[in-house]
C-alpha cells in the first residue's frame, strides 16, 4: 500500500520524547499570529511528515520505494539500538553502526535539508551536467576510434534521477550537437540521499562516537532538523555548516530527554555516559533550537526555548510554504514527465 503521509522525522524516534499518551509538545518557529500558543501538545503521528515527500512517479506509476528503503535499511535496524542507547544497555558495533546511519538519514531526509540542497544544486547542476557530458563524449570518441567496444555501465541508482540525454543532429549532416536535461528536484534529492546512505556514511561511521548525558536539572529536546553540524571557532562564533569529514566540527543529536548521541571529528569523545557540564549544555540546547527549521519538539513545556529560538510571526510564509507543499508532488512529476516526453 503507497503510504502518502511520510514522516521525515520517524514515529520510532519521536516516542523517545513522548508520555504515556505517544503525545510530545510541540513548538512551531513560525506562526501566522502572535496570539497563537506558544506550546501545543500533539500525538507524535501527527507532526513531522509532508505529504507525498517521498512519492515518485516510476514509469508513469506512483512509487513510495524511498520511503520503504529508509524504514527498511535505517529506521528499523534502529530500533533496537535507540531502546538500548536510552536505557544504558550494552551496544555493540552493529548498534552503533545503526545509530549513526540513522543520524545520517536524519540529516538528510528533512525538508531543511532539501530546501538547502535544491538551492545549492540549482546553482552547480549546469555546469556539473556540462563538464560531464564534454568528458563522456571525449571517451566515446576515444573508444571508438580504438576500435574498443563501448560498454555501458549504469550508475547506482541512477535511476532516480530524470535526466534524458538528445542528440540533434541535421539531415545529412555527420555531426550535430548532444544536449543533457535534468530536473533538479525530488529525483536528484533520492539520488543523493541513497548515496550517501550507502556510501558516503562510511566516513561518517569510522569517527569515535559516544552517548552524553544531560544534567540533573536539564533535559534535551529535538526538532525537525535534529542533526546539528556545528563549527564552533576559538572567537565564540559558529556555524551549522560542518561537514562529515571536517576535523573539528561537532555533530550530535539528542536521542531522548537526557541522551545525545555526539562525536568530534578528529578527537577521542568522554566516555559513555559522561555528564555535560550546565554551560556546556545549555549551548547544546541553544544550538538546538536555532538549528530547527519549523519545529521544536520537547517532552514537556520548556519556556527558555522561546529565548533561544524566538517566534516569527509572518501570515504570508506561513500560506507561502503550505501552498508550496501542497503542489510539490503535482509540480515534481509534471516537471519530470514533460522531461521524458520532450523531444
Amino acid at each position: 500500500m503507497l503510504q502518502r503521509n511520510n514522516h521525515y522525522v520517524p514515529c520510532l524516534y519521536l516516542k523517545r520524547f513522548a508520555d504515556a499518551q505517544q503525545s510530545v509538545f510541540v513548538y512551531r518557529t513560525l506562526v501566522s499570529d502572535f496570539r497563537e500558543p506558544a506550546w501545543r501538545k500533539k500525538p507524535v503521528g501527527s507532526i513531522a511528515y509532508q505529504r507525498h515527500l517521498y512519492v515518485r512517479s516510476a514509469s508513469g506509476i506512483e512509487s513510495d520505494d524511498i520511503e520503504k528503503w529508509l524504514n527498511a535499511e535505517i529506521e528499523t535496524p534502529a530500533e533496537e539500538a535507540f531502546a538500548k542507547a536510552t536505557s544504558d544497555a550494552r551496544l555493540y558495533p552493529s548498534d552503533w553502526h545503526n545509530l549513526i546511519r540513522f543520524l545520517a538519514a536524519q540529516q538528510l531526509r528533512t525538508p531543511a535539508s532539501l530546501s538547502e540542497n535544491l538551492k545549492r544544486w540549482n546553482e552547480m547542476v549546469p555546469a556539473v551536467l556540462d563538464n560531464t557530458l564534454q568528458r563522456s563524449v571525449r571517451h566515446l570518441e576515444a573508444t571508438k576510434n580504438s576500435g574498443e567496444a563501448i560498454r555501458i555501465q549504469k550508475a547506482p541508482n541512477s535511476e532516480y534521477i530524470p535526466l534524458r540525454v538528445k542528440t540533434e543532429i541535421g539531415e545529412g549532416e555527420d555531426f550535430g550537437l548532444v544536449r543533457a536535461e535534468v530536473v533538479v528536484g525530488r529525483g536528484l534529492w533520492f539520488f543523493a540521499l541513497r548515496h550517501a546512505l550507502t556510501s558516503t556514511v562510511k566516513a561518517l561511521i569510522e569517527h569515535r562516537w559516544t552517548i552524553l548525558v544531560a544534567p540533573d536539572d536539564r533535559t534535551w529536546f529535538t526538532t525537525d532538523d535534529p542533526v546539528v553540524p556545528l563549527n564552533y571557532y576559538a572567537d565564540g562564533t559558529y556555524d551549522f555548516k560542518g561537514g562529515w569529514g571536517s576535523r573539528g566540527t561537532e555533530i550530535f543529536m539528542p536521542l531522548s530527554p537526557h541522551h545525545l548521541l555526539y562525536t568530534k571529528i578528529g578527537e577521542r569523545p568522554p566516555v559513555r555516559g559522561s555528564v555535560v557540564r550546565r554551560a556546556v549544555a545549555d549551548m547544546m540546547r541553544r544550538f538546538t533550537a536555532e538549528h530547527a527549521h519549523r519545529l521544536i519538539i520537547a517532552a514537556s513545556i520548556d519556556d527558555t526555548i522561546a529565548k533561544f529560538r524566538p517566534r516569527t510571526v509572518n501570515a504570508e510564509l506561513v500560506r507561502s510554504e503550505r501552498e508550496q507543499w501542497h503542489r510539490w508532488h503535482e509540480i515534481q512529476t509534471t516537471a519530470e514527465r514533460e522531461l521524458m516526453n520532450s523531444r
